[in-house]
C-alpha cells in the first residue's frame, strides 16, 4: 500500500472507527424491532399509515410491505436512514483529503515534499475509497449476522446487492467533497456543494413517483441510479451502478486536473 494512503488512513483512523460504530448501531437498534413487526404484520402497517403522513411515508420508500425482510430493510436501512449517515461520512472524510488540510496550512508542508500533485489527489481518494469500503463491509456483516439472528430472509446476494450501491453512493458524494476542496480549497464550500446536492437529489427522487417534470431532474442525481433498480428484490442492477461508478471517475479526473493546475500558495 504506497505510503500517502497509509498515512492518510492513520488520519482518518478515529473518524472512521467512530462512524462505523454509529451505523452498525444504528443497525443494530432498528434491525431489533423486526421480530415484532414480522408477528404482528397488520397492526404495524396500520400505525406506520396512520402515524406517518404522505409525504413522510414517500421519503421513507412508501411502507406498504416494510413488514416483509426485503421492504424492512429498504424503509428502514437502505432508503433513508442508513444512506444519509453514511454520505455524512463519506463528505466529512472527503473534506478532510485536500480542503481541510489546506485550510489549515498542513498541506503546504506536504507539497513541499517530492509528491507529485495528481499522485496526492490519487492516493488520498484511494484512501477514501478504502476507508469508506471498511464501514460498508464491517456494517455489511453486521446487518448479515443480525438478519439471521431475527430471520430477515433476505437472501445474502441481495444484501451484497444492495451494499454495493450503498458504497457506490456514498463513494459518489465523497469524492464530489474531495473535488470540490480540490478545487476551491475550501471546506464549507465542498460540504455545501455535496450536502445540498445529496438532500436536493434525494428528495427530487422520491418527488419524480408523482410529479412530472421532476422526472428528468432524477436522472441527475445519483439517488435515481442507486435505489431505482430496488436490489433487495431484483438483484443486482448493473447499468445503475456503471453510472455512479462513471460519475465517481468523472469527479476524480475533476480533482485531478483542477487541483493540479490550482494555486495554493507553495
Amino acid at each position: 500500500m504506497p505510503t500517502l494512503v497509509r498515512k492518510t488512513l492513520r488520519e482518518y483512523r478515529r473518524a472512521l472507527i467512530g462512524w462505523t460504530i454509529g451505523i452498525c448501531a444504528f443497525i443494530g437498534m432498528y434491525t431489533s424491532f423486526y421480530p415484532q413487526m414480522r408477528a404482528n404484520p397488520g397492526l404495524y402497517s396500520e400505525i406506520a399509515m396512520a402515524k406517518y403522513p404522505e409525504g413522510v411515508r414517500k421519503l421513507m420508500g412508501g411502507l406498504e410491505n416494510f413488514t416483509s425482510g426485503a421492504g424492512f430493510l429498504q424503509a428502514v436501512i437502505y432508503q433513508l436512514f442508513i444512506p444519509l449517515l453514511f454520505i455524512m461520512c463519506a463528505v466529512v472524510l472527503g473534506n478532510k483529503a485536500i480542503a481541510a488540510p489546506e485550510e489549515s496550512g498542513t498541506l503546504e508542508l506536504t507539497l513541499t515534499l517530492p509528491v507529485d500533485r495528481r499522485r496526492l489527489v490519487l492516493e488520498r481518494l484511494a484512501a477514501l475509497a478504502a476507508g469508506l469500503l471498511a464501514v460498508a463491509a464491517v456494517s455489511l456483516t453486521v446487518l448479515v449476522v443480525l438478519g439471521a439472528v431475527v430471520d430477515l430472509g433476505v437472501p445474502f446476494g441481495r444484501l451484497l446487492a444492495a451494499h454495493l450501491g450503498l458504497y457506490l453512493l456514498v463513494l459518489f458524494y465523497g469524492t464530489l467533497a474531495l473535488a470540490v476542496g480540490a478545487a476551491t480549497g475550501r471546506k464549507g464550500t465542498a460540504l455545501a456543494v455535496a450536502g445540498v446536492y445529496a438532500v436536493a437529489g434525494y428528495v427530487v427522487t422520491v418527488l419524480a413517483h408523482d410529479i412530472e417534470v421532476m422526472r428528468w431532474l432524477s436522472w441527475v442525481s445519483p439517488f435515481h441510479y442507486y435505489s431505482e433498480g430496488n436490489p433487495l428484490a431484483n438483484g443486482l442492477p448493473v447499468g445503475d451502478y456503471l453510472v455512479l461508478l462513471a460519475g465517481t471517475a468523472v469527479l476524480a479526473l475533476t480533482a485531478v486536473l483542477s487541483f493540479d493546475r490550482r494555486d495554493v500558495g507553495v
